[in-house]
């Protein structure tokens, strides 16, 4: 299984507990996490199903700097971070 975090920001807005998911590619992931908080994929996921500007995914902790092609394939013990990016000055 796959963990899938959403970041307090995200969580105050739509409750969503950690989800565990079958391995898969980052896609597949994203789309069985978003599942369980329907409410949430529009505001990570665009029409076209990319992750949004203002939104950073992390595998492993490391970004993921692609934010279309989400074919990367994820293995049971993988840990997906999703975080509002954000930036100032």
């Amino acid at each position: 299984m796959v963990t899938v975090e959403f970041a307090a920001s995200l969580r105050r807005h739509v409750a969503c507990a950690p989800q565990n998911v079958a391995a898969g590619s980052l896609r597949v992931v994203l789309d069985a996490a978003l599942a369980a908080a329907p409410a949430l994929r529009h505001y990570v996921l665009d029409d076209q199903g990319n992750i949004r500007k203002h939104v950073a995914v992390f595998v492993n902790k490391t970004m993921v700097l692609n934010r279309q092609n989400l074919t990367q394939p994820l293995a049971s013990g993988d840990r997906v971070l999703v975080i509002q990016a954000l930036t100032g000055g």
